[in-house]
């Protein structure tokens, strides 16, 4: 589970959402898994904020990928304004 966040998001929240990627692929690769999905960590009632978290995840996710065998990353979101926020950040930073 991600952070929770109350009130402004800090820079040890950020590095504990950062932690839950990393560590989640650790162990996927740990395992041989070669495909991992996340839902958007911490946000909605989690009150972390979604394009922030959506940042976090594509930064963590593309540096640990440069030194992995994973294959394939999916980014799995309930609402269309994740959608066009995740959609937005992977073309811009493609």
């Amino acid at each position: 589970m991600g952070p929770a966040v109350s009130g402004a998001v800090t820079q040890e929240d950020e590095k504990k959402l950062e932690s839950c990627y990393r560590s989640c692929m650790e162990l996927a690769e740990a395992n041989g898994i070669r495909s991992i999905a996340y839902c958007c960590i911490s946000t909605g009632v989690f009150c972390f904020p979604n394009g922030r978290a959506a940042e976090i995840a594509i930064q963590t996710v593309r540096e640990y990928l440069k030194g992995s065998h994973i294959q394939r990353v999916v980014f799995n979101v309930f609402q269309d304004h994740d959608k066009s926020i995740y959609e937005h950040l992977l073309k811009c930073k493609a």
